[in-house]
């Protein structure tokens, strides 16, 4: 069998912007794509972004969503250091501050944001076990 790879697909209301605040305000590596669509290469996986009217089209469901959507996106690092640094290059991009830099209840370290189109991302150190690609 041949190892299957996790796509993230966001639904976004301005491509352009979404794909500079991904692009050059996180630095993610962007890879060849059609014009409707930008893919970006995460470790282990894919972030796609997709116009949220045509993403909802595809899926046959309404696009005018709101609130609490019921997940949120996780970005794992090394260090204390690098979850703020991460949530300062994302708030200097354009992201909202949701959650401040904490400890956490399971005893990491850990903030959220909310990127341009209200996606809610945590950021987070866990010290016991390493969640990155392995060394």
């Amino acid at each position: 069998m041949k190892p299957r790879i996790s796509m993230i697909t966001l639904g976004v209301r301005d491509l352009a912007a979404a794909v500079r605040f991904y692009e050059q305000g996180l630095g993610l590596p962007r890879m060849d794509s059609p014009p409707e669509v930008a893919f970006f290469t995460l470790n282990g996986s894919w972030l796609a972004l997709f116009g949220r009217e045509a993403l909802a089209a595809d899926a046959g469901v309404p696009a005018g969503g709101s609130g609490f959507a019921g997940f949120s996106l996780a970005h794992n690092v090394a260090s204390e250091a690098e979850v703020k640094a991460v949530l300062q290059q994302a708030v200097d991009a354009g992201a909202v501050l949701v959650k401040p830099a904490q400890p956490t209840s399971w005893g990491g370290y850990a903030g959220y944001f909310q990127d341009p189109d209200g996606y809610l991302w945590e950021v987070a150190h866990n010290p016991f076990f390493w969640v990155g690609p392995a060394d």
